[in-house]
């Protein structure tokens, strides 16, 4: 690749990023390989990769929160945790689904998640912290299962 080329990739990868993967990803079909911008090409990769695993810690965190949240303020139980808890376990469901790789990642993470978890629920609840237990009470396949808590659909109005 010239000089002139490598400058001209690498400036429409700073200056307009959306236009630089189409004109990335159009190069990549047609092989042109003498024209693709390979080391932010990689990057972006690789940060993709990063990103599902941020994504998969963010929305663990969520569901263990609510499940907490769910344990200890039963009679404040709504209709918005039971939502978040869905909608969190979905996002997990299709990441994991669409990246095989990662369905182990959720339980080497449980723990560390939990930590963030308990504080949150913490202060959400308004509850003392020692209140929450220090390792997480639930398992990742609980964490994950749509029907667990067995009681999670129970309180919501028909």
């Amino acid at each position: 690749m010239s000089t002139r080329t490598a400058t001209k990739t690498a400036s429409a990868y700073d200056d307009d990023f959306y236009a630089w993967t189409q004109d990335q990803a159009e190069k990549l079909r047609a092989r042109r390989h003498n024209e693709v911008d390979w080391e932010n090409a990689a990057e972006e990769i690789e940060g993709l990769g990063r990103s599902d695993r941020r994504s998969i810690g963010s929305n663990l965190n969520v569901v263990l929160a609510h499940l907490l949240k769910w344990n200890y303020q039963p009679d404040r139980r709504e209709g918005g945790w039971v939502a978040s808890i869905i909608e969190h376990r979905d996002r997990l469901r299709r990441i994991l689904g669409d990246s095989p790789s990662l369905r182990p990642y959720p339980a080497e993470i449980l723990a560390v998640e939990y930590v963030s978890a308990r504080r949150i629920a913490a202060a959400e609840t308004e509850l003392p912290l020692r209140l929450f237990p220090e390792t997480c009470p639930f398992s990742v396949e609980e964490v994950l299962d749509p029907a667990f808590p067995p009681d999670l659909y129970q309180d919501l109005p028909e």
